[in-house]
Order: C-alpha cells, then sequence, then structure tokens
C-alpha cells in the first residue's frame, strides 16, 4: 500500500512538471511571438549601448551608468547608459557631490585639479538623468564621469543632447546612451598637477527602438565656448565612428548595425 501511494506520489509530480514546463514554453512562445512584432530580437550579453572595448578602458560599473576610464588621460573614454521613461521622471534634487571614484584603481583626477582651472567638471552621464535614485545621483558626481569641458558648451549645447535623451526616452519608452571625450592627437592640453587631458570634442550617440525597427543617431560637439546649434552636430553613427576611431553598439547583429548606423531617420528624432 506504502509503495502504491509512493509509486502514485511520484506520477503525480512527474505530470506536475510536465504541465508546468508545457506552460512555461507556452508563455516563453507567446513572449517571443510579441517581440517578433516589434523590432528585431537581439541575443547578446553586452548591453547595446556599449561600444566596442579598447585596451586602454578601464570598466567600472555604476547603478546608473557604465564608464570605460582612462588612466593616461584622467577622463573616461566613454560612459553608457540605457535611460528609461521612469527614470527620465525621476524628480530627486541634485547634490553636487564631486568626489573620487572609490571603485577606481590606478590614477585618477582629482577635485584641485578642476579647482581654479576655468574649466567645467563636465558630465558625461548627466545628473538630470538620475533622479530616480540616490545612489545614481550621487554617483553621477564622480571624477571618473567627468570631463574638463567649456563652460558655454557645457551650459548650451551638450545640456540640449542631454534634455533630447530625456525627450527621447519619454517618447519611446528607453534610449541607450553612450557618450564621451574626442582628443585629436595625442598633444593634450591639461589641467591641474595631474595633467586630466583637455578634449577638443565630445561625442554622443543614440539608439533606440522605433516602428519595429531600430533608429540611431550621433552628435559631434566642439569644447569650445562658440555657439553650436544642435541640428548642426548631428550626424550618423557611421560618420562618428569615423571620427572617434571606435565601433559603436556591436551587440547589434552586423546587417542591422549596418542600415541603422547609415541614415537618420529624421521622423524619430525631432530635430
Amino acid at each position: 500500500m506504502r509503495r502504491n501511494l509512493l509509486t502514485a506520489g511520484i506520477v503525480a509530480a512527474v505530470i506536475a512538471l510536465a504541465v508546468t514546463f508545457v506552460h512555461s514554453k507556452s508563455q516563453k512562445a507567446a513572449q517571443q511571438e510579441q517581440q517578433s512584432q516589434s523590432a528585431p530580437k537581439i541575443s547578446t550579453e553586452r548591453p547595446l549601448e556599449w561600444p566596442a572595448i579598447d585596451k586602454s578602458d578601464d570598466i567600472i560599473q555604476h547603478i546608473g551608468y557604465t564608464t570605460a576610464y582612462n588612466h593616461t588621460t584622467l577622463t573616461p573614454n566613454w560612459v553608457a547608459y540605457e535611460l528609461t521613461k521612469s527614470e527620465a521622471d525621476g524628480d530627486l534634487p541634485r547634490n553636487d557631490a564631486f568626489a573620487q571614484d572609490q571603485a577606481c584603481k590606478g590614477r585618477q583626477a582629482d577635485l584641485s585639479d578642476y579647482r581654479g582651472s576655468g574649466w567645467d567638471r563636465g558630465h558625461m552621464a548627466p545628473a538630470a538623468d538620475m533622479k530616480w535614485s540616490d545612489q545614481a545621483m550621487l554617483e553621477s558626481f564622480l571624477l571618473t564621469n567627468m570631463c574638463p569641458q567649456d563652460h558655454e558648451c557645457n551650459a548650451g549645447v551638450w545640456e540640449r543632447t542631454e534634455r533630447m535623451g530625456r525627450r527621447i526616452a519619454g517618447q519611446y519608452g528607453s534610449v541607450h546612451i553612450v557618450c564621451g571625450p574626442v582628443y585629436k592627437s595625442t598633444k593634450y592640453r591639461t589641467i591641474g598637477a595631474n595633467q586630466v587631458a583637455i578634449p577638443d570634442a565630445f561625442f554622443k550617440a543614440f539608439l533606440i527602438q522605433a516602428d519595429g525597427t531600430y533608429s540611431a543617431i550621433g552628435f559631434y560637439v566642439a569644447n569650445t565656448d562658440e555657439r553650436q546649434e544642435l541640428k548642426a552636430t548631428t550626424l550618423t553613427v557611421d560618420e562618428l565612428e569615423k571620427i572617434i576611431h571606435r565601433d559603436l553598439f556591436p551587440a547589434l547583429p552586423d546587417d542591422i548595425e549596418k542600415e541603422t548606423e547609415a541614415k537618420i531617420m529624421k521622423k524619430h528624432w525631432g530635430i
């Protein structure tokens, strides 16, 4: 009797597992069908916003962004993150608590390098994109997220790219963002005792899913006090890659990357 009960229990358990497995497969199939009706499905371990990795990249991941710090220039090579609609709608106050990054192992800039230099501590991932979390806000002020930036550039066209990113996140649900400094040569202008390199320009690129496909746009912004119109700084991601000598959005399949980066679908960007 005891053996019959045990056998019956095992059979029941097997049947329950089978039903659960079939149900899970059905759910997954339904999810995959739903995804297939939107943008092409991307299967990758690398975040979509990360560019190709270089040997000079010291990858440091924070809650709101990833920075690839360069211990020679003492600025990030790039900073990347995904900004969602809910994050863009955050309302926490700005804290202005600039500090060195304790997660950075090696040389990094110091607050004293910027003090009295005439250059802003220019955010790559802006504080206004991190209002959804106290920790994200705090980490946005780490010096591994900063570059020496002309004030007119920082408060002008660069801020307009930041506002555009939040608008796009609200419109399409999320946007993948990568940005960083551009150096035209290794003969850097520098600030401070640690010789923090002053960028000649900055780049930024957005990637979104819209109308069942992917869409991207690039920006190239000179680090000067001259007024720059946002539209005049735009270019295709292909064109931007030739300037910065780095592959952007490599996690996209080659055919999708090629098509997406070769053009700007103006209807998606509103400029």
